[in-house]
């Protein structure tokens, strides 16, 4: 019997790595788990057993890697399908992808910023309502960390703010990400967070970097998150009020404990400003 799900809380990005022990024995402290889409839904192994039977019992959102939202090339409608029918079969909640692209004539492995354009806004907000009517719900974007603009016509949040009103879209907000452009390209992180529309966030995302050089950031989810970071995630729940939270952590995957430790210091933060229902 699948039970009635809700986004609230804290949550972690599912990794095959500790599947085996969330299966075992589920954490009370955590509430809501992320899994990419591509790596789960045309797999058969046992890990995806795992998956299916998780998702029965607890809440889930999907955020994927290759929409390529911002792309010059057709959308691959047959995906979105695909996703669609995930999304469906799972009862999963929200489906978030990067307002970035990953594709031009071919696939770049890489998140590559879109043109801070009006010319570009009105084509990313075009294809958002495809996929949109496609998926029959919102489309979740995240702000994406980015190491060299293509162009500067819009400012960041001027570019992120048009793309959600003209589209409909909704907002997962990235703090780490806000934090590493506000390093690589000198602006005001919280004036960015300010910026940005309170009733257009679903979720957010907390996450570890790397460190290049003092004027350059690495947005790679594989370290612990920084006291900057938390502190910034702190703000964003004061001016926003507090909203469901997800911990990233892609490689130097440690022991769960540990992953736990920083969830729970997420749900800490969280209670102290008892803003959520």
């Amino acid at each position: 019997m699948q039970v009635q799900k809700k986004l609230t809380g804290a949550g972690l990005g599912l990794r095959r790595d500790f599947i085996q022990a969330l299966s075992d024995s589920f954490p009370q402290t955590l509430d809501f788990l992320e899994v990419a889409p591509e790596n789960w839904m045309r797999q058969t192994d046992q890990a995806v057993e795992q998956f299916s039977a998780l998702a029965q019992q607890h809440s889930f959102v999907c955020h994927g890697l290759s929409l390529s939202i911002g792309s010059p090339d057709p959308l691959d409608i047959d995906f979105v399908k695909h996703v669609k029918a995930f999304l469906d079969k799972h009862g999963i909640l929200f489906y978030s992808e990067h307002l970035s692209f990953c594709s031009a004539n071919g696939h770049l492995y890489d998140l590559m910023p879109i043109p801070f354009t009006q010319e570009a806004v009105d084509y990313v907000a075009q294809r958002i309502k495809l996929v949109q009517d496609i998926l029959e719900r919102p489309l979740v974007l995240e702000n994406v960390s980015y190491y060299t603009p293509l162009s500067t016509e819009l400012s960041e949040s001027d570019f992120t703010n048009a793309i959600l009103a003209d589209s409909g879209a909704k907002l997962l907000l990235d703090v780490n990400n806000v934090y590493v452009n506000s390093v690589n390209h000198n602006y005001d992180p919280k004036q960015f967070i300010c910026s940005l529309p309170t009733e257009k966030i679903v979720y957010g995302h907390i996450a570890g970097h790397y460190n290049e050089a003092a004027d350059l950031i690495i947005d790679t989810h594989g370290a612990d998150v920084i006291e900057p970071v938390w502190a910034l995630l702190e703000y964003a729940y004061q001016y926003h009020g507090v909203f469901p939270t997800l911990l990233e952590r892609d490689f130097n995957i440690p022991d769960p404990k540990q992953l736990l430790t920083e969830v729970n210091k997420i749900k800490l933060i969280q209670d102290r400003y008892q803003i959520y229902a």
